[in-house]
């Protein structure tokens, strides 16, 4: 009879995995997306894979085998990473940190930039209906979220501001396109239900090239779009 130490080498002999028996276009892309600090888009990839892989297929693939495991492949602003999977993010919580909220008017701003842009601060002014502080423009430039795209060419030739791949790295977004529509908004109860006739939301777009209204940015624009102190926002227009 057996012992039950060459019992359990057998069991393990059976149900071991030869790692030569896995693609070795997953195992090469698995060690490209593990080894990368920052996440890769597709072409970047593709460079380093052998020639003749079809490197969606292959996303595709080794997306599909890590969506049950504790770490997920995502695409993040078109790019691909490994993230811990989602219901297990508590894990990586940490009780000493803490979290820094926006205030209203900070929220306000961003959705604004996120919907519009590109959008100067006089445009968020006209539509908040608000006169913005320069420190919470501040504010949402210092995160990361926000950025100067160029200058509108109108009098003044006013900064106009886009968002940033950390903004959609930081919502979990693949693309602007997967920000919440009219009706999303209505049923999260963040829009009244009594909207004005003709309300829309805008549809945003990815594209970081500048429009033809728009100039590209000068030396010193992004030191000139943060203010050395926030001022209080008056909340009573202009």
């Amino acid at each position: 009879m057996a012992s039950l130490a060459e019992k359990r080498k057998a069991d393990a002999e059976e149900h071991s995995v030869d790692p030569q028996a896995r693609p070795e276009e997953l195992r090469l892309l698995e060690a490209l997306l593990f080894a990368s600090a920052e996440p890769l888009d597709q072409a970047t990839l593709a460079k380093r894979m052998p020639d003749g892989v079809d490197i969606k297929v292959a996303l595709t693939q080794l997306q599909a085998d890590y969506a049950s495991r504790g770490v997920n492949l995502v695409r993040i602003a078109n790019k691909w990473t490994f993230r811990t999977a989602g219901d297990l993010s508590w894990l990586m919580t940490r009780e000493s940190t803490e979290t820094r909220r926006l205030s209203r008017a900070a929220i306000e701003m961003l959705a604004i930039i996120a919907y519009h842009q590109p959008v100067t601060r006089a445009e968020i002014e006209e539509i908040r209906g608000v006169i913005t502080s320069k420190g919470t423009l501040d504010v949402l430039l210092e995160t990361g979220w926000i950025r100067p795209r160029g200058r509108r060419k109108t009098p003044g030739r006013p900064l106009t501001f886009g968002t940033t791949e950390a903004f959609l790295s930081q919502f979990s977004l693949e693309a602007l396109g997967d920000l919440p529509g009219l009706e999303e908004l209505r049923g999260t109860g963040l829009l009244d239900s009594r909207l004005p006739s003709g309300f829309s939301v805008p549809t945003p777009s990815d594209d970081p090239a500048l429009r033809d209204d728009e100039d590209p940015l000068e030396i010193g624009d992004l030191e000139l779009a943060l203010a050395p102190a926030a001022e209080p926002e008056a909340e009573g227009g202009s």
